[in-house]
Order: C-alpha cells, then sequence, then structure tokens
C-alpha cells in the first residue's frame, strides 16, 4: 500500500507539479525534506532520482532540464544543503533553464537561535533566481489556499522565464506522518502569458538600407525552425552569419569557426570587416576576439533577439527585441527582399584563405591536444550528443567542424564546476548517446557527477589530460608570472589519472599516449557495451599550448 506525506504543502505542491507536466524530481537525502521525497517517490507521475551531492544534484538537474526542455525539480534539506545548489542556479540563471528548486527549512521562527541546520534560506538565490517564494507552514491560518496561489506562481514563472525558480518550504515536525489516501484538489487554470509581437515598420526600412547586415549566433539548443530561416537569409548571400559550435547551427554557408577567421585582425580589419548592421541571437559567444572585433567595429545599429536577456555585450545596442528569434525571423521574411550583398563575398574570400591554411597545418601537427581535437571531429557517431566542458574544451571545439552533432556546455558562466554532473543528467533523459569531452581539471573537479546510478551505459567520456590547467598557458597574461606560481597556483600541474576512479564508479577505462593508439582505440570506443566507457588520452608533456600558439601564428601568415 502506498504511503503519501501528511503535509497539506507537499500534497498541493505535488498536485500543481503534475498538472503543468513536471514529472523529474531529483532528490538529495535528509530529514528536513524527508516528506517531499516519500511522496514524490509514491506517485507514480514522477521520475525520481537520488543524488547526494547537492552541487551535482543542481547540475543534474540543468542536463535533464535541457534535455526534456521543460522544468526539473530538485529538493534538499535545510541548512548548507541549499547552499551548495548556488553554483547550478547562477549558471541555469544566465542559461535560462527551467530550473524549480525546492528547499526544504526549519519553521520560521527557528532561524538565528542556533537550532541545527538552520541559515536564513528565505531568498537565498535572489541574486540570481527569477522568483522567491516562501511557504506558509501548515498550522497557519489559509495556509493551503495561499500555498496553492504560490506555487502556481513559481510554476509558472518558471516556464515563463525558462530560469531557475525558488521555494523554500518550512516544515513543522512530525516530518513522517503519512496516510494512505489522497485528498482531492481542484483543476488548475493554467494562465502562463505568450507574447504577441509585429515588426516595426523602421526595422524593415533599415534593413533595406544597410549594406554590411551581420547576425551573430551565441549559445543556443538546436532549432530546425531558425536554422531553416537563417539558411533563407544566406542563400543569396544577403547577410553574413557567424555562428560557434555551441550555436547548433548547420550550412555551408554560416561561417562556423570564427577564430580561425578574425584572430589576427588589425585595427584596419576591424573597419574593413565591421558590420553597418549586427544582429545577435542566443546567449554568451566563446569568442574573445569576436567581441574585441566587435567592440571596436561600433556598428551604427545593433539588435538583441531574445525573450529574457537583452545585454549591450557590444556596447552598441540600439534595439531590444523581447521576442524569440523564431518569431521575429518568421515576421522579417514576409517584408523584406533577399538581394546579394558585396559584404557576404569579402567574407568568403577570407574564409577561403584561412580554411586553407587551417588544412595545412593538420598535415603536421603532432600529438596533442589540438591532433586529438582534429581526431575526435572526425570519428564521434554523428548520433551523439557532445558536451563539452569548460575552458580549453569548449574553445577547441571552435575550430573543428563537429557536422551535425548537438553540442552542449555550460556557457552560462563559464565555469568548470558542473560540465560532468550536467552531461550525465542529460544523458539520462535523452534517448540518442552522450559524449563529453573535457580537460582534466574539469573532470577531477567535477567527480561526484560520477556518483549517479542512473548513467546509461551508452554514455561515453574522453578526458584529454595535459596534466594542467593547460588554458592558462594559452591565454594571455598569465604568462608574464612567475614560473613556479603558475605551475603551483594558476594552472595546476598535477600527474593524476582517471583509471582508479573509473573502477570506482563502474566504468571500463581505457589510456592512450600516442597518435596510432588514439586512431585504432577511436574507432571502438563508441561500440556498444555493458559498461559506460572513459578514454583518457594522456598529453601529459606534449607542449599542447604551444602547439595551440604555433597554430595561430601559422594562420597569420599570408
Amino acid at each position: 500500500m502506498k504511503k503519501y506525506s501528511s503535509k497539506r504543502s507537499i500534497q498541493i505542491l505535488a498536485h500543481l507539479l503534475q498538472q503543468y507536466g513536471i514529472s523529474d524530481v531529483i532528490i538529495s537525502p535528509g530529514s528536513r525534506n524527508a516528506p517531499l521525497a516519500i511522496h514524490f517517490s509514491e506517485i507514480d507521475a514522477f521520475n525520481c532520482f537520488s543524488i547526494v551531492d547537492e552541487r551535482s544534484a543542481a547540475f543534474v538537474g540543468i542536463g535533464m532540464a535541457k534535455s526534456e526542455k521543460k522544468p526539473a525539480v530538485i529538493t534538499c534539506t535545510s541548512g548548507s544543503a541549499a547552499a551548495n545548489y548556488y553554483p547550478a542556479v547562477t549558471e541555469a540563471f544566465y542559461q535560462n533553464v527551467p530550473l524549480l528548486i525546492l528547499t526544504a527549512d526549519r519553521p520560521t521562527d527557528f532561524v538565528d537561535i542556533f537550532d541545527g541546520q538552520t541559515i536564513r534560506q528565505k531568498d537565498i538565490f535572489h541574486q540570481h533566481s527569477y522568483g522567491d517564494f516562501q511557504l506558509l507552514e501548515d498550522s497557519k491560518e489559509n495556509a493551503e489556499d495561499i500555498n496553492f496561489d504560490i506555487i502556481k506562481k513559481a510554476i509558472e514563472l518558471c516556464f515563463e522565464k525558462q530560469g531557475p525558480v525558488h521555494i523554500n518550504i518550512p516544515l513543522e515536525e512530525p516530518l513522517y506522518e503519512l496516510i494512505s489516501e489522497l485528498p482531492s484538489f481542484p483543476t488548475v487554470e493554467k494562465t502562463i502569458r505568450h507574447k504577441e509581437y509585429e515588426i516595426p515598420s523602421n526595422l524593415i526600412a533599415d534593413w533595406h538600407t544597410s549594406q554590411r547586415i551581420m547576425l551573430l549566433v551565441g549559445t543556443r539548443d538546436y532549432s530546425p525552425e531558425l536554422e531553416s530561416q537563417l539558411t533563407q537569409l544566406v542563400k543569396n548571400h544577403s547577410v553574413v552569419v557567424l555562428s560557434e559550435a555551441n550555436s547548433n547551427l548547420y550550412h555551408e554557408k554560416f561561417f562556423r569557426h570564427i577564430d580561425r577567421y578574425i584572430f589576427n585582425f588589425t585595427e584596419e580589419d576591424y573597419k574593413t570587416y565591421a558590420p553597418d548592421l549586427l544582429i545577435t541571437v542566443g546567449q554568451n559567444v566563446v569568442s574573445k576576439k569576436v567581441k574585441q572585433f566587435l567592440r571596436s567595429a561600433r556598428p551604427k545599429q545593433h539588435w538583441h533577439l531574445d525573450e529574457v536577456w537583452q545585454p549591450d555585450t557590444y556596447f552598441s545596442l540600439t534595439e531590444k527585441i523581447e521576442v524569440k528569434p523564431e518569431v521575429f525571423f518568421s515576421k522579417l521574411l514576409k517584408f523584406i527582399n533577399l538581394e546579394p550583398r558585396p559584404y557576404f563575398n569579402l567574407w568568403d574570400v577570407l574564409r577561403d584563405k584561412k580554411d586553407a591554411k587551417h588544412g595545412q597545418f593538420l598535415n603536421k601537427v603532432e600529438f596533442s591536444d589540438f591532433y586529438f581535437f582534429n581526431k575526435a571531429s572526425q570519428t564521434i557517431p554523428e548520433n551523439y550528443n557532445i558536451h563539452f566542458s569548460n575552458s580549453s574544451a569548449i574553445r577547441y571545439a571552435q575550430l573543428f567542424d563537429f557536422g551535425k552533432r548537438k553540442i552542449y556546455c555550460n556557457r552560462g558562466t563559464s565555469g568548470i564546476d558542473g560540465s560532468t554532473s550536467t552531461a550525465m543528467g542529460f544523458a539520462i533523459k535523452n534517448a540518442n548517446p552522450t559524449l563529453l569531452i573535457t580537460g582534466d581539471l574539469g573532470f577531477f573537479y567535477d567527480i561526484n557527477g560520477l556518483w549517479n546510478q542512473y548513467i546509461p551505459p551508452f554514455v561515453r567520456i574522453i578526458i584529454f589530460n595535459n596534466g594542467e590547467g593547460n588554458i592558462f598557458k594559452i591565454i594571455p597574461g598569465p604568462g608574464n608570472a612567475n614560473p613556479n606560481t603558475l605551475d603551483e597556483f594558476i594552472a595546476t600541474k598535477h600527474r593524476k589519472n582517471a583509471e582508479h576512479l573509473a573502477k570506482h564508479f563502474g566504468f571500463s577505462y581505457i589510456k592512450v599516449e600516442d597518435e596510432p593508439t588514439l586512431d585504432r582505440v577511436l574507432e571502438n570506443f563508441f561500440k556498444p557495451d555493458l559498461q559506460p566507457k572513459i578514454l583518457e588520452v594522456n598529453t601529459y608533456g606534449k607542449n599542447s599550448a604551444d602547439i595551440q600558439k604555433a597554430y595561430f601564428e601559422f594562420m597569420k601568415e599570408n
């Protein structure tokens, strides 16, 4: 016989989650949130997952929400447990991932009297959430009606903003009082708002008078509708579309390797290649060079398309267009002429020259991180979703062609802290297999991402282990530090490997240290197996940073 929590607030919460079709609940163990764990796990409509480490659990929630394209629920006990959610909350906030955060708490009058596991949880995520709510204890007057309205508002806000929303739930003891039958609650009238949009006539006029139109697409999920719309814009060479690996756009006329093309731009090049109308779509871009280029170019007009965020990234924003890009372009395409512009040809000539140089460098590159990324881009099966960690991994990815594979990376805050956990959460909920490509520091930092009993056997992880945070020997600045300081405190040199961790967490493990072995192993690495697999590509001592620098020096040559 099923047993449910007697807490009315928890019963209402579960009822409303079902009404809105939210089914994935990630539970980190504890006593104060036991009523939630007991209640959700007894209801067939919920898929419950036990993840011990709250920091990892929250990133797992991000992965699930991205995979399912709907809110995931994370719930924890009171005290510091809630604070451990914070890194993932900031990531979800800046990446617009719908995460519903349910933190169990002591009753309100227990705060600041030195009761165990009690901190100031109300509004704890206020700076990085789209809504912060606190329920009333069941014993308070009108608690049932008030809590019903609060929970409904919170859930709808999570859908509307596509970001993190927090509900703090003070729970009085007893916590383990159960019932065998649930009360009935009313059906919900959903009031989620949908924006209507009509394109202003002045934007259409500005489009027609602009001679140099550039679209820059940052981090975003794959959208066949947007891809089709942008394809219409480029087929007659009307615009230049710059995209990155994690823009998830696929057309031969899109410029998909920005740093290949603009790495050595001079002030004169900025003027030569600058747009007069810049349209930006999506969120964070990886390329620092394109930021420098566009901040220097200062286009006359900059339109940004997003329902939530309107950042003035390039210090030239003139139009905040608060609508889905697909809606905007569906309207725009009805009114504009798609005539060829010489601006496209200018960029196309540059691309042909730089792509040829790229190919020449690959013909002579030795075993290194650079060699590995080139080989991986040619070998990964097309049905794999690829998650890249920060920082080196996603930067290398921009230089190579990964075809039409779906690519993901936590570029909301660009931290290394939850890449593994996010990828594992995504893999749990996705029918297609998932590959995580990660640097060594990112992998070891998020070890608890593997403390997860739900990881499917078709998950693959490739660690390129160069024995340090190699990014700090690539980017300008850190090289000015004392070498000992750089190695110990910035790059963080080490000689760790993942072999024992793989065994501990139930992964099969393979290590390669040279070209022939890598070439041979990659062919079999993706074949079905009873266990998930880790491949560690050991490039320690191979001067990967110097090879990447040599690549860009080679690309500079005329």
